[in-house]
This record gives structure tokens, sequence and C-alpha cells, in this order.
């Protein structure tokens, strides 16, 4: 069975969240950008089992996005000019 439009939005906003754990600038817009794209690229399927293929690639993805940007917590680096500064 396909996964609901609930789940394919939660699937989406969890990647989009493991993303913005990147410490680093570069991979973190990067690795939002391609969710997005390949969001919206699919978003016309009609077939169950493409659905059901890209949500579970997607499924896929979030794991290996939790391990590398565990990853990246552990290996700082400093800021680039384009990040803007945190407000205190």
């Amino acid at each position: 069975m396909a996964p609901n439009k609930k789940q394919i939005l939660t699937l989406y906003k969890q990647l989009l969240g493991k993303a913005q754990k990147f410490d680093n600038y570069n991979y973190r817009e990067y690795t939002k950008r391609r969710v997005h794209d390949a969001f919206k690229e699919h978003k016309n399927l009609k077939e169950e089992d493409k659905i059901t293929e890209f949500f579970n690639e997607g499924v896929d993805n979030l794991a290996m996005l939790n391990r590398q940007t565990t990853i990246s917590q552990m290996f700082t680096f400093d800021k680039l000019v384009v990040e803007p500064l945190q407000k205190h």
C-alpha cells in the first residue's frame, strides 16, 4: 500500500529538519535544496508502486542524514562569511 499524503509530508518535514542540523553551511543548504527539488520533481506521481519506491528511498535517506548530521556535529569548523550570525 502506498503511503498517504500525511506520511509523505511528515517525511518531507523530517528530512528538512535533519538537513537543518548540519553545522556546515554548504552541506546544510545543499541538502535542503536536494530534498526540496526531489519532492517537487515527484509531486505529480500517480502510480502507487512509484510513490512507494520514492517514499522508501526517502526513509533510507533520512537514516543516512541521521548518521551524517551526527558526524557533522562532531567535527565543527568556523562559520563562513555568508552565514548569518546568531542573535543573542
